[in-house]
């Protein structure tokens, strides 16, 4: 069940100003891995004093000498491996960026740089920047202006680039034109074309240098495209031009190269590369955004200290919903106080289910249910979703309201594996409620549908012990057979079978299971077979009324084991059973019992089940059976009765208490043919008492069958019986 939090990475266009600071590391050939960083303030006072003519270039020095330390043999020198990179030293600060361009997308945004002038260039070539002073193109004058700073930092921009002088060559023109399009190739045509008719013509090299940056860029993003990081370094370090404000996407994409071939430092380097010399906000922001869903929490924490005037709050909150992402995905982590207080105003304020989520699934961390269940509810009302689905599922079984559970996730349990999975755990945990209540059908099958779709064995086990706690031997023997079907090594499906087989008196059946399960399992090496016998009647029988209506309960009371003492005793002054051994907890189970407390006493067996030897275990499970007997609880003294191995004699004996109340409840209810069968059952075992004889006469009465019900009054008022008596007199009246 693994929680993902997707930062927002904001696409945002950036302005132009080219970078004017280097990186702030000293090239070493050593592996990046091994480079050594400096403090966060070192680094930034020098590289706010180094030059602007030369951050791009030995930004992409540096770049090489990575390559080159990682491409090197492993035996070469160091003095080999450093020779020919200039060492960064500090130098005159660079001048203040009076304006910043936004770099338009696509192709077209490498006309932001050109390859370094030569020394002895003086004045820049300005038919670009007229250019695009001429079609209005204030982004890309803007970027034009910063990149010739950046080159010729003397250079003084006029006043009205529309006065630079007119260039008439039209067809020189068209290829400005098409090169701002971004049709490089047809620019080469056109370029071909022309030298091709006059031989004597030479293309501007600006134009040219623009056409092998903007190339060179058009490589660069397919190669990041394609996940070919090897290639965008490479790229990005044979054209430093590339490297600039006015086109941060390339930066960008730079960063995330050394990210993914695991040169962390190198990334963090390239985006502080950004937050030192790019001013505009929204490029920075974009800057951090794409940071903080790349960069390991700590490294990427040291970018904020470049923050100005609060402009990484939004990157704040999403840091604080990354913490409890994290969080989420390690079972016991924790996060602070004040985390969790600031993502629940960032929930309660937006109204993002996002948020809600992540607390709901937090709150399922930590086993805080009912703060859990809330939250994914909130994020339910916001829009359902599986998984809001699936916690609100999880957290709502944990609190025993499996329905709900298995209603929530309906329509959601096709949608993943895992939510299938919290669907099966729903219906797992709808199926072992205890006391079992009875599902509706459409309910019943569709579980039966997903259990046999997902092959899961846990929900066909427990649809066989779901039909025998209501009585359905056949069904449930046919459950377990499947369970065991899917997965012949489980022994609770393989119990199961055992003793229904044993309820169903098919011997062989169980014989075959002790014998497949020999050394494996000694409950079901030591079931013994319900055998039919006569035994003195243990229990006190119920005495029917007339018609349907309600009788008394049964009550069940039989024998106690002999090691427990018989004497009363005070019980109810010794505390919770939960911390007694399994021989107290069982001494006091007995006590309660004699003082007519069955609930506590079934607690306090259920403690010496626990803990327990298996003749303790075997007492406990007798004595908890009898005290839901007593409760009116036949389905759990049945499961009880289960819980261990009991003697034959005690087995039987509480199967036909089990079967007598079954019997008398069912009638209770007004299903009189369950009545009739469970009576049935019972009769297998043993003859049935008169105040039974007199419950089966009832019953078929109220079925219509007054002939054989009258039969039956009569046999048993034989033997004095006043209730039977009265009933065949009170037939007969009715009859004439």
């Amino acid at each position: 069940m693994s929680v993902k939090l997707s930062f927002i990475l904001l696409a945002a266009t950036a302005a132009g100003a080219s970078l004017l600071a280097t990186m702030n590391d000293r090239v070493t050939a050593t592996p990046s891995s091994e480079v050594t960083s400096s403090s966060a303030s070192g680094r930034q006072s020098r590289l706010t004093s180094e030059s602007a003519t030369t951050g791009p270039k030995l930004l992409a020095t540096q770049i090489k000498a990575v390559q080159f330390a990682q491409n090197a043999p492993s035996g070469a020198s160091q003095a080999s491996m450093e020779s020919g990179l200039p060492a960064i030293t500090p130098s005159q600060p660079a001048p203040p960026y009076t304006t910043q361009a936004q770099a338009t997308p696509g192709p077209s945004s490498g006309s932001t740089g050109t390859s370094d002038p030569k020394a002895d260039q003086v004045e820049p070539d300005l038919a670009a920047l007229r250019y695009f002073a001429q079609q209005g193109d204030t982004a890309r004058l803007q970027a034009e202006i910063a990149r010739l700073r950046a080159l010729y930092p003397t250079w003084v921009p006029p006043d009205n680039p529309l006065a630079v002088p007119v260039n008439h060559d039209r067809q020189l023109e068209d290829m400005w034109r098409l090169y701002s399009e971004g049709q490089y190739a047809e620019v080469r045509k056109l370029v071909a074309a022309r030298q091709a008719s006059d031989p004597s013509w030479q293309p501007p090299q600006d134009l040219l240098e623009r056409l092998d940056v903007a190339e060179t860029r058009a490589r660069l993003i397919n190669a990041s495209d394609s996940s070919q990081f090897g290639t965008v370094v490479t790229l990005a370090a044979s054209t430093p031009s590339l490297l600039n404000c006015g086109d941060p996407d390339v930066l960008w994409r730079l960063a995330e190269a050394f990210e993914r071939t695991d040169r962390t430092q190198r990334s963090l380097d390239v985006y502080r590369y950004v937050l030192q010399n790019c001013t505009d906000p929204k490029q920075r922001l974009a800057t951090v955004q794409k940071a903080a869903g790349l960069l390991p929490y700590k490294t990427f924490a040291t970018l904020l200290s470049f923050e100005k005037n609060d402009e990484f709050a939004s990157v704040r909150n999403d840091l604080v919903r990354r913490q409890v992402a994290d969080a989420n995905k390690t079972p016991g982590s924790i996060v602070g106080p004040d985390v969790l207080d600031r993502l629940r105003e960032l929930a309660s304020e937006g109204r993002d289910a996002s948020d809600m989520l992540l607390l709901g699934w937090y709150g399922i961390r930590h086993n805080n249910m009912a703060d859990a269940e809330n939250w994914f509810r909130m994020a339910r009302a916001q829009g359902d979703s599986s998984s809001a689905s699936q916690g609100l599922s999880l957290a709502l079984v944990s609190r025993g309201a499996a329905a709900e559970a298995e209603q929530v996730m309906l329509i959601w349990k096709d949608d993943s594996e895992e939510a299938g999975a919290v669907y099966l755990a729903a219906t797992a945990s709808l199926l072992s409620q205890n006391p079992p209540s009875k599902l509706p059908d459409d309910v019943l099958q569709r579980i039966a549908a997903a259990a046999f779709e997902k092959r899961y064995v846990p929900t066909a086990q427990l649809l066989g012990w779901y039909a025998r706690a209501f009585g359905q031997p056949q069904t449930a023997a046919r459950w377990f057979e499947t369970a065991l079907d899917w997965k012949p090594d489980d022994e609770p499906s393989a119990y199961g079978l055992a003793i229904t087989r044993q309820q169903l008196n098919d011997r062989s059946g169980v014989a075959t299971i002790q014998q497949s399960w020999a050394g494996r399992s000694d409950r079901i090496a030591n079931l013994g077979l319900l055998v039919p016998k006569t035994v003195r009647p243990s229990a006190i029988e119920p005495t029917p009324q007339t018609g349907v209506q309600s009788r008394s309960q049964p009550t069940a009371e039989l024998s106690r084991p002999r090691s427990a003492p018989a004497r009363q005793r005070d019980c109810l002054a010794t505390g919770s059973s939960a911390s007694m051994s399994a021989s107290a907890a069982l001494a006091r189970g007995w006590c309660l019992m004699e003082l007519n407390r069955p609930l506590e006493a079934a607690e306090a067996f259920e403690t010496a089940l626990l803990k327990g030897d298996d003749r303790s275990r075997s007492d406990a499970s007798y004595g908890q059976s009898l005290a839901y007997l007593r409760l009116g609880l036949t389905n759990k003294a049945a499961v009880a009765a289960a819980k261990a191995p009991q003697r034959k004699g005690r087995s039987v004996e509480l199967q036909l208490a089990i079967l007598a109340d079954r019997a008398n409840s069912a009638f209770n209810a007004g299903r009189f043919r369950e009545a009739i069968v469970h009576l049935d059952q019972r009769a297998r075992f043993q003859p049935e008492a008169s105040d039974l004889m007199v419950l089966r006469a009832y019953a078929l009465q109220n079925l219509g069958d007054n002939v054989q019900a009258l039969r039956l009054f009569e046999a048993v008022a034989e033997t004095g019986n006043r209730d039977a008596i009265r009933a065949a007199a009170d037939l007969r009246t009715s009859l004439q």
